[in-house]
């Protein structure tokens, strides 16, 4: 049974607020996330942020079998105690040299703790959809992107942005909007897989974030009034409840790539399988290892 550890980039108010409205919190939705793709698996959740934490150094965390960790509201070039409690969870992550994942935040998270910058977008969102990923040359042929079409649409909502990789960390996919939005990190022995996107999120909690940043949206010029935002939101609440119908794909510009849920998990998936053994691989591993030396 593989041992998960999800770490909540939220501070206790922000996921109050976001179960107010999603009945979840970053966590508890990539928690459930996991446990629809590996139900066999156990998942604890942590939330470095709070100043009465749990503290995890890096022995304790190469106990589990992968960390991912969410995306929030955090900036990570803020220096407050909560980013800097962040910080350190991460550094120790990448210390215990267990495998790693995180997005949106996520992905800011590891890029700051190993050494590279993070920004305020320049007078932009990018939200609902990032539209038109397309892979680096180093993306088209990572196991991170397996399976991705040569470009595509995914969930997203960020101010923030990576604005330098950190060292050994080659760029995997960009879009028109954000530069970077797919990176493997290697830093201090431990590797890192992450987007700027939401593969973890459904159409309609994408939705709900849209509603909860309406002012932002139309503040950025991606929206003239409330009802424009409203209108995006209904939208993709269709597409969460039917997948398949067409006046929607029609209406949001979209295609399997982002409708149908095991597309928008591509990188999740491809991270489990590339660094979590499934409960048949570990059995036949124990078979094996428990089996006759040959005479």
């Amino acid at each position: 049974m593989p041992h998960f550890l999800v770490a909540e980039s939220e501070t206790a108010d922000e996921r109050d607020a976001r179960r107010q409205h999603t009945g979840k919190s970053s966590g508890e939705s990539y928690a459930a996330t996991l446990e629809q793709l590996r139900p066999d698996a156990r998942i604890t959740i942590v939330a470095p942020a709070d100043d009465d934490a749990e503290v995890y150094d890096a022995t304790e965390i190469a106990a589990f079998d992968a960390v991912f960790v969410t995306g929030s509201p955090l900036h990570v070039y803020d220096d407050t105690p909560e980013v800097r409690r962040q910080l350190s969870f991460m550094r120790n992550v990448f210390a215990s040299r267990t495998p790693s994942f995180g997005s949106c935040a996520g992905l800011q998270l590891a890029v700051a703790a190993a050494g590279g910058t993070v920004r305020k977008m320049p007078g932009k969102l990018e939200a609902g959809l990032a539209r038109r990923i397309t892979p680096t040359d180093s993306g088209r042929s990572h196991p991170l992107l397996a399976g991705r079409a040569a470009s595509w649409d995914a969930p997203a909502i960020h101010g923030d942005e990576v604005e330098r990789l950190p060292d050994d960390a080659p760029l995997l996919a960009s879009n028109a909007v954000t530069t970077i939005q797919a990176a493997e990190i290697r830093h201090d022995g431990g590797m890192f897989w992450g987007v700027q996107y939401h593969p973890e999120l459904a159409p309609g909690e994408i939705a709900v974030a849209l509603r909860r940043q309406s002012d932002d949206l139309i503040e950025a010029g991606l929206a003239d009034t409330p009802e424009d935002v409203e209108r995006r939101a209904a939208q993709l609440d269709a597409l969460h409840d039917d997948p398949g119908r067409r006046s929607i794909l029609w209406a949001l510009g979209v295609d399997n790539e982002f409708a149908q849920e095991a597309s928008r998990r591509i990188e999740l998936t491809n991270f489990l399988d590339h660094f979590v053994a499934t409960s048949a691989d570990r059995s036949d591993h124990q078979h094996q290892s428990n089996a006759p030396l040959p005479a």
